[in-house]
C-alpha cells in the first residue's frame, strides 16, 4: 500500500452480553488500519457476527470504547452511516425491483458510483428490471455485494459473503472485490469458508473465548511459517502442527530462508485454537 495508513477501527476494553446469557466479550481490544482486507475467523459462537454488529452500531456495548473512522457507532449519526456498509449473512428485501431499490437507497450513500454498480451488475448477470424477491438467494447475495462495493464506503463489512454462492460466483466475487476496493478503504470479512477468501485477505484476525488471540499480516505469516504436505512425519524438523490428509499430512513448520509456501488458513486457524501456535 502506498498511502499512509491510519487506524480506522479502534476497540478498547469492550464488554458485551446478551440478556440471560453469559458475557460474550469482557475486555476485548482491537485496532485495524485502512488499506487492507481483513479476515475475521472464529469458532461458532465466538462472537464474530456480534462484533460486526457492534462496529456498525446495530448492537450497543455494555462498556468500553468503539471508534470507527472517528465516530462512535452507537450514536448512529448520518455521517457515520453514510460511510459504512455491511452485507449480512441473513437479509431480506422489500417487494421491489433493483431499479426501485436503487432509487430509494442510493441517496443515503454520497460516494455511490452508479457506473461501478452497472459494471458489477453485468459481471453478476443482474439487471435493473429484476425483481429482488424473485431472484435466487445467491443472486440476491450478489446484488448486495455489488451494492456494497459500488457504495465506495470507507468501511465495508461482509458476514459470510460466499454462503449461497456457487463455485463460479465465489471466484467472481474474489475477482470483483479485489478490483473494486481502494487503498483508503477497509474491508472486513467474517467467514467459516476460509478457503474462499484466503487468496484475497492481507490480514487475519482470530477470535476465541471472547478475545482477539491472533492478528497478523499474511506477508508476516509467510515469513514465519511454512505450510506443506508430506507423506510422513518421520523426517520433519521443527513440527508446529499437523493434520492427516489423503496424501499424508498437512504440516506447519518454521520458515527457513526463502522457502515460500501457500498459506493454509484453515490449518493455521486449527493450529491457533489448539494452542499449537503462540497467541497473544
Amino acid at each position: 500500500m502506498t498511502l499512509k495508513q491510519r487506524t480506522m477501527i479502534t476497540i478498547k476494553n469492550l464488554a458485551f452480553q446478551y440478556k440471560k446469557k453469559k458475557p460474550l466479550f469482557t475486555d476485548f481490544s482491537m485496532d485495524i488500519e485502512n488499506g487492507s482486507i481483513v479476515g475475521i475467523l472464529g469458532k461458532n459462537g465466538a462472537g464474530k457476527s456480534t462484533l460486526l454488529n457492534v462496529i456498525t452500531g446495530l448492537l450497543f456495548p455494555l462498556s468500553g470504547k468503539v471508534d470507527v473512522n472517528g465516530f462512535t457507532p452507537a450514536h448512529r449519526t448520518p455521517a457515520f452511516l453514510a460511510d459504512i456498509y455491511m452485507v449480512q449473512e441473513e437479509f431480506s428485501f422489500p417487494s421491489v425491483s433493483i431499479e426501485c431499490y436503487l432509487k430509494a437507497t442510493v441517496p443515503f450513500y454520497p460516494s455511490f458510483d452508479m457506473e461501478k454498480a452497472e459494471r458489477i451488475f453485468k459481471e453478476f448477470e443482474l439487471q435493473r428490471k429484476h425483481h429482488l424477491n424473485k431472484l435466487s438467494h445467491g443472486q440476491r447475495k450478489k446484488f448486495l455485494i455489488a451494492f456494497a462495493l459500488a457504495s465506495n464506503c470507507k468501511v465495508l463489512i461482509f458476514d459470510e459473503p460466499t454462503n449461497g454462492l456457487d463455485i463460479p460466483s465465489k471466484s467472481l466475487f474474489r475477482k470483483i472485490l479485489v478490483s473494486s476496493v481502494t487503498e483508503d478503504q477497509l474491508v472486513l470479512i467474517s467467514t467459516h469458508q476460509v478457503k474462499d477468501v484466503e487468496a484475497i485477505i492481507d490480514n487475519v484476525i482470530v477470535i476465541d473465548n471472547g478475545n482477539m488471540v491472533y492478528q497478523e499480516r499474511m506477508a508476516d505469516i509467510d515469513k514465519k511459517l511454512h505450510f506443506e504436505t508430506v507423506p510422513s512425519l518421520d523426517e520433519v524438523d521443527g513440527l508446529i502442527y499437523h493434520e492427516r490428509c489423503p496424501s499424508g499430512y498437512r504440516i506447519i513448520v518454521p520458515t527457513i530462508s526463502h522457502n515460500e509456501s501457500n498459506i493454509d488458513l484453515e490449518l493455521l486457524f486449527n493450529a491457533i485454537v489448539n494452542k499449537s501456535i503462540k497467541t497473544r
